[in-house]
């Protein structure tokens, strides 16, 4: 089974006897519905699973439940006979999004304590913002992406012992030998293949075997772009566009979302296409990075920018889209190939699976600056360069921004492919793996 570090936070929730219930967002396919199903197994004696999305295309029992008693008839046409007491019973509401109305009966159910519940779901953005009662005093909300590299290094054999030593290294600023930089580097290109998708990385850890990986991917990025039920025909071509743009927007110097080339139409703005964005990053397939000219701590009351760019949730969906089966254009480092794209979106994901808002600066005169995160601990932001090539020490726009005195900057990162860890003023280049301790 693949450890996934949000088996502890789901764990703690239901052992804490908290008054609110949990409710896992994320995109599909992550393995939301795994980790809470092995969790509540090893907690509960009776687990009670029921799928919105199976129902709304079955027999419908919940379509019109409102009330906590019609909640419990329903389930009990279900599963009655596991239906116990507290502390024996979680009911696990999955696909929880398929019913809108259920979110706010959540606040009845925590209320009425009956039993332990648990909901998961995707695109739970959207569907809370058209929630006319948001339960948002009952319901505790956290995020699942796919598997960090953290986590797929602990997939491919790294104990506790072994990670634990790398982060010593990364906190004292030493570098690893050759042969273990090298062996890292190898895990690293090989996650940009496989990417964090669980039935990749389970097929890839099972059978070695890149094409059934990469028929894995295709068919999850396939079922991503189809995936707009909610809106009308019109309405879906525009999500599907603007998603299947994605990849060659990231190969563009600039990289951010161009309204106009959207559905080939001048004169469109970035605000025609408002709903479609959220869709896809509410739906979590997309990452959202926001430019800032003002890169002040805390950077959400400087984003004002018109300016997107749009990542792939996965890295192995990019990768197959750019690549296919051609496994050498990665792990060899060919310098004819350019991996920036690739590079960038894989740390898109790290720091979206950490935490992070995302952010990037823009400046017309002083050029860009990959990322830039805050930092709770100084009180200030912190930007990120990213290099996949041999040049990682020019970086002019990076130098610009870390002299600039009303930035208050303290610390700025250089991820690289260069084993060794320096630090030159303010800037530190680290290799890239050590991202997954940012």
């Amino acid at each position: 089974m693949l450890f996934r570090k949000i088996e502890a936070q789901i764990k703690a929730h239901l052992e804490s006897n908290s008054p609110k219930i949990l409710l896992v967002n994320g995109a599909r396919q992550v393995g939301k519905t795994f980790i809470i199903r092995h969790v509540g197994q090893k907690l509960f004696e009776h687990v009670i699973e029921i799928n919105m999305i199976e129902d709304s295309l079955g027999a419908g029992l919940f379509a019109d439940v409102r009330s906590v008693e019609d909640f419990y008839l329903q389930v009990s046409m279900l599963a009655g006979d596991r239906m116990k007491d507290k502390e024996k019973t979680l009911i696990f509401i999955d696909e929880i999004q398929a019913y809108p109305q259920l979110l706010t009966l959540l606040k009845f159910l925590a209320q009425d304590n009956k039993f332990t519940y648990i909901a998961s779901g995707s695109l739970l953005g959207v569907t809370l913002s058209e929630t006319t009662s948001i339960p948002m005093g009952s319901i505790r909300q956290i995020s699942m992406f796919p598997l960090d590299f953290e986590e797929f290094l602990y997939a491919n054999g790294l104990n506790e012992l072994a990670i634990s030593s790398l982060r010593r290294k990364f906190e004292q600023r030493e570098a690893l030998d050759e042969a273990a930089h090298n062996k890292m580097m190898d895990y690293f290109r090989k996650y940009l293949l496989v990417g964090g998708l669980p039935e990749a990385v389970n097929a890839y850890l099972e059978t070695k075997n890149i094409q059934r990986v990469r028929e894995i991917q295709s068919e999850i990025h396939r079922y991503y772009a189809a995936d707009a039920s909610k809106y009308d025909s019109e309405r879906k071509l525009k999500i599907r566009r603007v998603y299947d743009l994605i990849p060659s927007n990231m190969e563009n110097k600039k990289k951010r979302v161009i309204a106009q080339s959207i559905e080939e139409k001048r004169g469109k703005t970035f605000a025609d296409y408002q709903d479609e964005f959220e869709y896809l990053i509410s739906a979590g397939i997309a990452l959202s990075v926001h430019a800032v000219s003002n890169p002040v701590f805390p950077m959400i009351q400087s984003t004002g920018k018109n300016l997107l760019k749009l990542y792939l949730n996965d890295v192995g969906i990019l990768s197959g889209i750019l690549y296919g089966n051609n496994i050498r254009a990665i792990l060899d480092d060919d310098r004819s190939i350019n991996l920036g794209s690739v590079y960038e979106n894989v740390v898109a994901s790290e720091l979206a699976a950490h935490g992070h808002k995302l952010f990037y600066y823009d400046n017309r005169h002083k050029g860009e600056v990959d990322y830039l995160i805050d930092d709770y601990d100084s009180l200030s932001v912190v930007p990120i360069e990213v290099k996949s090539g041999k040049d990682y020490t020019v970086h002019s726009a990076l130098n610009t921004f870390v002299k600039n005195e009303d930035y208050h900057i303290k610390k700025a990162f250089v991820l690289s492919n260069e084993r060794t860890l320096t630090t030159k003023g303010k800037i530190c280049y680290l290799p890239i793996y050590h991202v997954m301790f940012l």
